[in-house]
């Protein structure tokens, strides 16, 4: 018996009907598992102005976005480096003192912690009176040096920075020289600074300065010698006999001011037929004390030279010949010697 085609045909449908509805209710599925996905997620921003060419209020989870550009003619902003530690520093003379000096101040900052060998590594050094050094977080020594005198402290910097002031207990010396009453010029001086000791006040040379130098000292005694120099035609300078010296006390905070005064003249020497006559070029002079001590040697027509206030010899030797003359130094009175060939 033959089927009926149209049973077949609606069997068919019912099959193909019950697959389509099988596929649309795993569609629905996925749709909402994507649904529930999306509201799960904090909602995208909607302003897209940065963004070129962004569609807007887009929300689909495939679109990708385009790299971010800044206008033409701009840059990136740096990020901004964090500020360091800065340490600021001044010093005083003495404890007292209200106001911090105002030059002359070497500053240098080591690492506190020691090198294989014991040094300290030196980390900032500055010659501003008032110095602001940037510095690591860490712990240092400081050290502060006014002409010989120096003061050395160990401080520890972090983030919120930090304000050391050093106390030098210290002094300073300005020594002035003086020829009768007029100041000598600097170059014409050499002054040399001593620490003494019992029965020796040259023990030990601290310093050496010119007239009128400022010299910061450590508060104590000192022994001061003032020489005057004798600049010569050929460029050469040479100490004299006129030396002069005292002993003098540096106090803390305060400047000491002294002033060492010379006594003597310039003597040019000349070997002369006759008074007032033609110096004799080629001439060997020596000049020496009364008791024969040797002052100076010099050779030419009419060399001259800074002798001490006193009574000197002049001998000179002209052509295997020697001839000699006594004669005074009075301060100040710069004059001719001479010495008659005969």
């Amino acid at each position: 018996m033959t089927p009926d085609r149209r049973t077949i045909f609606r069997g068919g449908e019912r099959k193909k009907a019950g697959v389509v509805g099988a596929v649309a209710m795993l569609l629905a599925s996925v749709w909402l598992a994507g649904s529930s996905a999306a509201q799960s997620q904090p909602p995208a921003p909607q302003d897209n102005s940065s963004v070129p060419n962004a569609a807007p209020n887009s929300t689909s989870p495939n679109s990708t976005l385009p790299p971010l550009r800044l206008p033409a003619g701009q840059e990136a902003a740096t990020p901004e480096a964090p500020k360091a530690n800065i340490l600021h520093l001044s010093a005083v003379l003495s404890a007292t003192d209200a106001q911090p000096l105002r030059g002359g101040l070497r500053w240098r900052v080591f690492d506190e912690k020691a090198e294989l060998d014991g040094s300290h590594a030196l980390v900032a050094e500055s010659f501003d009176a008032t110095p602001a050094i940037t510095l690591r977080d860490g712990s240092f020594i400081v050290h502060v040096a006014f002409g010989l005198a120096g003061a050395t402290k160990r401080v520890t910097i972090d983030a919120r920075g930090g304000s050391e002031r050093l106390t030098l207990n210290a002094g300073a010396l300005r020594v002035v020289g003086m020829l009768g009453d007029a100041p000598i010029a600097p170059a014409k001086t050499q002054l040399s600074i001593y620490v003494p000791e019992r029965n020796n006040s040259e023990a030990k040379l601290v310093a050496n300065g010119k007239s009128g130098d400022t010299i910061g000292l450590p508060e104590g005694n000192y022994h001061v010698v003032s020489t005057l120099l004798d600049p010569q035609s050929n460029g050469s300078v040479n100490s004299t006999n006129s030396v002069v010296s005292a002993d003098l006390r540096v106090q803390a905070g305060k400047l000491t001011d002294a002033t060492l005064r010379h006594r003597a003249a310039t003597m040019t020497l000349k070997l002369v037929s006759g008074p007032s006559g033609e110096a004799l070029a080629n001439t060997a002079f020596t000049i020496l004390t009364p008791g024969g001590d040797v002052i100076r040697e010099m050779i030419g027509a009419f060399p001259s030279l800074v002798l001490a206030e006193g009574e000197y010899v002049a001998i000179a030797r002209h052509d295997s010949n020697v001839y000699q003359t006594n004669f005074k130094v009075e301060s100040t009175i710069d004059r001719d010697v001479e010495v008659l060939a005969k």
